[in-house]
């Protein structure tokens, strides 16, 4: 799995070079640089798909509302997660910021709702890993 979150981060960092400065770049912090978190979502079985769709039709919405910047979203392609495991990048401003991003999301109505709703027949994760990153001083995105 180790092997796995290095070719995540990698494949993201290289992804984040192309994409245009946002709002939230503006915002960084006077070192310019900005807070990841690597989070990996474990499902019990047969409830990737539903966790898969709670993001699709939910989840990236609220992240964005709450000022959360979406880097990616991956499953491993083969092996014994593939059937179970959603990996995914977000980015903010600070760390600071990504407090009060993840508790206005945690708090926010629709993410209640959605979350309740997508749960009736249980839970759709049975474990949240969260890897905080900063880019190097030698990272080509900071």
């Amino acid at each position: 799995m180790s092997t796995l979150i290095h070719l995540v981060v990698i494949v993201a960092l290289v992804a984040l070079c192309a994409v245009p400065a946002s709002a939230a770049d503006a915002a960084a912090p006077a070192a310019g640089q900005h807070y990841f978190e690597l989070r990996t979502y474990t499902t019990p079985p047969g409830k990737l798909a539903a966790l898969n769709t709670r993001f699709r039709d939910h989840t990236c919405k609220l992240f964005q509302k709450h000022g959360m910047t979406l880097v990616g979203f991956w499953t491993p392609a083969t092996g014994p997660t593939a059937e179970n495991t959603l990996i995914y990048i977000v980015s903010h401003a600070s760390k600071e910021t990504a407090e009060a991003s993840w508790k206005a999301f945690r708090a926010d109505p629709d993410w209640i709702k959605a979350k309740a709703a997508s749960e009736v027949d249980g839970p759709l994760t049975e474990k949240v890993e969260t890897l905080p990153l900063i880019a190097t001083d030698y990272s080509p995105l900071k």
